[in-house]
């Protein structure tokens, strides 16, 4: 991780597109190595500029602490020099959340991420806690917060984002999924770099001030939100909004079901090649014949076969 001249982590690598992949599964729970591999790799060589790795589509919150581990091994392995790996630690405990923050770091992971406590109602004091604990743990890497307060029931507004900012200084940016598109610019304005978390409106964050767009559906077409990406920042208006047009099929296909892991990891395993496995339960997964609708939608879509990558 590169640092600015007064030794702080320099932030501005972390913008551009960063899929939220979902974690390939063996049928006896342990971790696809290959699988994930791919999917990053496959990834990469559309020009994604990182990963948002074991959060929701990912799986995170109901990986074993072992399953975890893995996965931030591969992710930081794989994407070592050619992209930057985010890795989710959010945790039912404290304590899980650290050892996953502890793995990350120790994993070459380029920073770390974290939805507030969930199930127990937190206050404000716990949820500073929380943060402090996982932001110790995380040997200096940048921590990211993950607004998700569908999930959650916590949601960050101003008041709670700068109770925590004062507190955990390496509090850098956020995930913003909440459903308040409008504070994706009060996060900017604060000095946060802030990820939109809606695949499907990724040029309107952009043009608010969001760095960029973490979310599943860029995993299944990178070349499209690449594109989107770089025309914007060529400032080709037009390309960019016919690619924002583009990507609703795409959004469309991940929410078929309510059963966004496992869309995925459907036409992942169509389009790479490989198997990567189902739902973890008890996430919500597809029978034999919504996953042939699911394959069936994504071909008629477009989805099942990607463009020539460019050389990386």
């Amino acid at each position: 991780m590169t640092t600015n001249g007064t030794g702080n982590i320099d932030m501005s690598v972390f913008k551009g597109v960063f899929p939220a992949n979902p974690t390939p599964i063996h049928a006896d729970g342990s971790i696809h190595e290959e699988g994930l591999r791919a999917i990053l790799e496959d990834n990469m060589s559309h020009g994604v500029q990182g990963f948002w790795v074991a959060g929701s589509t990912g799986e995170g919150p109901i990986l074993s602490e072992q399953q975890r581990d893995t996965v931030a091994r591969v992710a930081g392995e794989t994407t070592k020099g050619k992209a930057l790996a985010i890795m989710h630690v959010g945790a039912i405990s404290t304590e899980s959340a650290v050892k996953g923050a502890k793995a990350a770091a120790e994993s070459g992971c380029a920073a770390v991420c974290c939805v507030p406590p969930f199930f127990f109602r937190p206050n404000e004091r716990a949820i500073i806690d929380h943060y402090k604990a996982v932001a110790d743990a995380a040997d200096g890497l940048p921590l990211f917060a993950y607004n998700l307060p569908q999930l959650t029931q916590v949601e960050f507004v101003p008041d709670l984002m700068d109770a925590v900012m004062q507190e955990v200084p390496s509090l850098k940016g956020l995930k913003h999924s909440a459903a308040n598109f409008a504070l994706i610019r009060d996060w900017a304005d604060r000095g946060l770099s802030c990820f939109s978390g809606s695949g499907r409106l990724p040029l309107p964050a952009l043009t608010m001030g969001a760095i960029g767009t973490v979310d599943a559906p860029l995993s299944l077409t990178p070349w499209l939100y690449t594109e989107l990406y770089a025309s914007y920042m060529a400032g080709n208006m037009e390309r960019a909004q016919e690619l924002q047009d583009e990507v609703q099929k795409v959004v469309d296909l991940v929410v078929m079901y309510d059963a966004a892991a496992h869309v995925c990891k459907a036409i992942l395993s169509e389009r790479l090649g490989i198997d990567m496995g189902e739902s973890i339960r008890p996430n919500n997964y597809l029978t034999g014949d919504e996953k042939a609708v699911v394959l069936a939608a994504a071909q008629k879509a477009g989805v099942l076969e990607a463009p020539v990558a460019a050389a990386v």
